[in-house]
């Protein structure tokens, strides 16, 4: 592979396409937004200069990673001789949809097309192509040039070629790569999403506040980050729309989210991103606090 597509330069797109740009990889970042595509540029610059500080890389590495990597504002020909396309847009169906139908269309035969997505059925999104044989998750972790694992999802019609080009492609990102089937969560957040969901309920309920609950979590089980601040990190709507997505699938009620995650998404209060969700983080990450009216 020489050409690879990242469609959304968002926080997971960004770092995909920083990713496979420092493998040596020529990358095309698209966004419908100019304005987000700069965003996605820079902070990929700035994680590079905290890779050049911490000596994993040189001044002149990242230099040359950022002249791998150009941007387009829309899916057309600049993409067209891509090898594979990682789609890292919203978590949203039918706008996954709407970009596969556009790069089923525009991209070449032998084009595989993965999807980044953390819930939504690999198999659905293959059904709206002309090449289901060619389409698989990359499910890559936040932050990815720095979490190992790719969970690699194969749709009902994914070919054993795709996987195993996917798999093999993983490895040479300095990945470990994990093969599970297609199901509602695949296997990370059909894990991970009903206990952040429990977290949030305990909390709702008054079993215990929000540092009492992720410190159980941090120093009783090891976790490095506690549940309710990784769902800050994930972002409380993606969490919403994961359990939602489980909840559908499954139609067991034990995945219905919180009611005060739904009421927290619907204030826009979601997280690190938007700057509050169960911690304060208008002072920024290090500074963060309890948010004071996490239950109003």
């Amino acid at each position: 592979m020489n050409h690879i597509a990242v469609i959304g330069s968002g926080t997971m797109g960004n770092g995909i396409a920083h990713t496979f740009a420092q493998f040596g990889y020529k990358v095309t970042l698209v966004d419908v937004s100019a304005e987000a595509l700069e965003r996605g540029i820079q902070t990929i610059s700035k994680n590079l200069d905290r890779q050049v500080n911490k000596q994993i890389i040189s001044e002149s590495e990242k230099n040359e990673i950022l002249n791998r990597i150009s941007k387009s504002v829309q899916i057309d020909e600049s993409i067209s001789d891509c090898d594979l396309v990682v789609e890292a847009a919203s978590e949203n169906q039918n706008i996954k949809f709407e970009i596969f139908r556009k790069l089923d269309s525009v991209c070449k035969n032998s084009c595989i097309l993965a999807s980044n997505t953390s819930s939504i059925s690999i198999t659905k999104i293959a059904s709206v192509t002309k090449r289901p044989a060619n389409v698989i998750g990359m499910h890559f972790m936040n932050p990815v040039p720095v979490m190992k694992l790719v969970e690699i999802i194969n749709g009902y019609s994914t070919s054993k070629e795709t996987t195993t080009t996917i798999y093999d492609l993983s490895k040479k990102l300095s990945k470990t790569p994990v093969v599970v089937n297609d199901y509602p969560g695949f296997v990370a957040n059909k894990i991970l999403m009903p206990m952040i969901n429990e977290a949030i309920i305990s909390l709702h309920e008054g079993v215990a506040g929000v540092e009492e609950i992720d410190t159980v979590m941090k120093l009783g089980m090891a976790h490095p980050m506690g549940p309710l601040q990784l769902a800050d990190f994930i972002g409380l709507d993606v969490c919403l729309s994961i359990l939602r997505v489980l909840q559908d699938g499954f139609g067991n009620p034990k995945y219905a989210p919180s009611p005060l995650l739904v009421n927290m998404v619907t204030a826009g209060n979601i997280g690190v991103k938007s700057g509050m969700g169960f911690y304060d983080y208008s002072k920024g990450i290090k500074e963060a606090v309890v948010a004071a009216s996490f239950l109003n």
